[in-house]
């Protein structure tokens, strides 16, 4: 039986729930989707449409947050053969997962109370996720849109807030039941306004310092938890606003170290909102392939949305 959120251990140093011992910490969040979602979700599939959820490796130049910039060699190996070379490849420079051992719980450890990672790379290593994948129902909630739609406004590049109220307006008004197992996508509207910034805004330091996000509380937590969703994603830089309350805390921390929360960002949700607003429909079959790294604590998102 799974506690509620309310009904979950806590950790006393932190004063925040957790779910080490409730969940496998080796799959975490991932351990909701079961093989009933996985066959539901394939019902989804109506048109046959495959659309890539991920941007380009070399769109975000600079990268944020001091990340290595990609660098991409051909070599020629034979008379007639090609092939690539990667250098300063950091797989978080783009669309991509966060794997468990991504974040620590301050001295607390990693989800499941790991403290040495690299003892535990076989549990908390993102080569777990890739034995796999990552296939469920994909819930798209086009918080932009929704916006728009009920007057307010949002602006993708601000530290706006999110609240798991305004998750729940916007599924409600796009007619969407969040569930167990669900893969939720929220698009911030982050990855269209940067796509318009000419190359000094992309350079612009504050780039970096502030976005529109989830609201970093407990009411966040509590409705990833008690939804039982399998992965929370977002088209923005870190899927909670920016920058962050100390006040509030870090939701980051709420989700990833404590509750095995598998978590996405800056994907590109973008042509999936079209499509899903022309259709009249948010849900769909979606499908990732983690990166097999041993011991990884990321990964390229990898993501393939099904319609």
């Amino acid at each position: 039986m799974i506690p509620a959120y309310d009904e979950l251990p806590r950790n006393e140093r932190l004063g925040l729930p957790h779910a080490w011992g409730v969940l496998p910490a080796d799959r975490g969040s991932l351990a909701f989707i079961e093989p009933d979602h996985r066959t539901a979700a394939a019902a989804l599939v109506q048109r046959g449409e495959s659309l890539s959820l991920n941007l380009p490796l070399d769109l975000l130049d600079p990268p944020l947050f001091g990340r290595d910039k990609l660098v991409h060699r051909i070599v020629e190996v034979g008379r007639n053969t090609y092939e690539d070379v990667l250098d300063g490849f950091n797989p978080q420079a783009g669309s991509q997962w966060d794997g468990l051992g991504h974040v620590r719980a301050r001295d607390q450890g990693f989800f499941g109370g790991a403290t040495d990672l690299e003892a535990s790379a076989d549990e908390l290593g993102i080569q777990v996720w890739a034995a796999t994948g990552i296939v469920g129902r994909g819930v798209l909630l086009d918080v932009e849109r929704w916006a728009r739609a009920v007057g307010r406004a949002l602006d993708p590049m601000s530290g706006q807030e999110i609240t798991a109220d305004d998750l729940r307006a916007c599924a409600d008004h796009e007619g969407v039941r969040l569930g167990q197992g669900d893969i939720v996508c929220v698009r911030t509207g982050w990855v269209t306004a940067y796509r318009g910034l000419d190359d000094a805004g992309r350079k612009d330091p504050a780039l970096g310092s502030a976005w529109a996000g989830l609201r970093a509380d407990e009411a966040t937590a509590r409705l990833v938890w008690d939804t039982r969703l399998g992965a929370v994603c977002a088209d923005n830089p870190a899927l909670e606003c920016a920058p962050g309350d100390p006040a509030v805390g870090s939701l980051h921390r709420r989700l990833i170290p404590m509750l095995g929360t598998a978590v996405a960002e800056l994907l590109d949700l973008d042509t999936l909102a079209g499509r899903c607003a022309a259709l009249g429909r948010w849900t769909f079959l979606f499908v990732a392939a983690p990166l097999p790294l041993p011991g990884g604590v990321s990964s390229p998102s990898n993501a393939v949305a099904v319609l």
